[in-house]
């Protein structure tokens, strides 16, 4: 194994942690952060999550830069790869898309006086994510990217 290629499965690996790690996670906080009706919160956490999102391409490009170095007959061809980037796209579809604008959303609920009841019913004529102020979507949507990064996660570890 030649250092370019230790260097960059390192640094892949590394930002796979601490960029997708909070891509994931975060969501997840922000939904407590809801809960409690931390405008704030909400809204730095979307911030946040958006930003993280972002950055998770760099995650893919060191993974490219470590396909490039492998010695083995690793190729876009790979059904893992392939495969891999079509979940990761997904997930950040969803996370970029629904998930941070939903977050937004709520905390703008949030600001406008709206509490947030991520059990209660919707009072008639309202929509109940509009009562939750889309806790649900959230919860839902960021759960869902979630299980796709942890089947990337299973992928590059299990190489079908």
């Amino acid at each position: 194994m030649s250092v370019a290629s230790v260097i960059f499965n390192i640094l892949h690996v590394v930002a796979a942690v601490f960029i997708v790690g909070p891509m994931a996670i975060l969501p997840m906080t922000a939904m407590r952060a809801i809960r409690s009706g931390s405008v704030s919160q909400v809204r730095t956490l979307a911030t946040s999550t958006n930003i993280f999102s972002l950055l998770s391409l760099l995650v893919v490009i060191l993974g490219f830069g470590a396909m490039g170095f492998s010695r083995y007959d690793t190729t876009f061809a790979s059904t893992w790869i392939w495969l891999s980037l079509v979940l990761y796209v997904i997930a950040l579809g969803l996370t970029l898309f629904v998930v941070v604008p939903a977050m937004r959303r709520a905390a703008d609920n949030l600001e406008g006086g709206k509490a947030v009841d991520a059990e209660a019913p919707a009072t008639p004529g309202e929509s109940t994510a509009a009562a939750t102020g889309g806790y649900g979507m959230i919860a839902g949507t960021s759960g869902i990217a979630t299980l796709l990064l942890l089947a990337v996660v299973v992928l590059m570890v299990w190489k079908p």
